[in-house]
């Protein structure tokens, strides 16, 4: 999930909320007469980002008809859509209606990034280690400034020291 698009992730976790909770709506034996298809951006080994279509269908499911296994395809459609926003769909198979562009409930909500970039090569620098003095050095910048950044990042953060932010940083993945 790292890999997803971080514009993106909140739209694919919405998708799968959705394709859930329209899955526990069937009754035993609908769920392998659908395919769920939805489309998002994620990073190549290279850095890029290219959006696939993401299409799945149920291959086994158990006598309350809960989804055991599946089969999932990623396609490259980045030639075929370059912007937009997400769409879900839930494909009926064998004279099942389909469900074309469904609005997802929004469960999961963008995240706005609380440190700038250049709050989190401070932190990051931090996190390895170095005092003030070594990261102006590191970053072109002087002493004062990085002082300030520390200062901004302790308290948009909420935490009382640097080795409270270092440890919640790390516990909590900010970087």
């Amino acid at each position: 999930m790292d890999n997803i698009h971080p514009d993106d992730l909140p739209w694919f976790l919405n998708f799968e909320n959705a394709v859930t909770e329209f899955f526990l709506k069937l009754p035993p034996g609908k769920s392998m007469k659908y395919k769920v298809r939805y489309d998002y951006r994620i990073k190549k080994a290279n850095g890029q980002y290219i959006r696939i279509l993401q299409q799945v269908v149920t291959i086994q499911a158990d006598e309350a008809g809960g989804v055991l296994r599946t089969l999932g395809v990623h396609t490259d459609i980045s030639h075929l859509k370059k912007e937009g926003k997400p769409v879900l769909s839930f494909i009926g198979l064998d004279g099942e209606p389909s469900y074309i562009d469904v609005n997802a409930k929004v469960v999961f909500s963008p995240q706005k990034e609380v440190l700038s970039k250049r709050e989190k090569e401070i932190l990051s620098l931090l996190i390895s280690g170095n005092h003030s003095l070594e990261i102006s050095d590191k970053l072109y910048i002087s002493q004062h400034t990085v002082n300030t950044h520390r200062r901004n990042i302790l308290a948009k953060t909420g935490v009382a020291s640097t080795s409270e932010l270092v440890a919640r940083a790390v516990r909590e993945g900010w970087l």
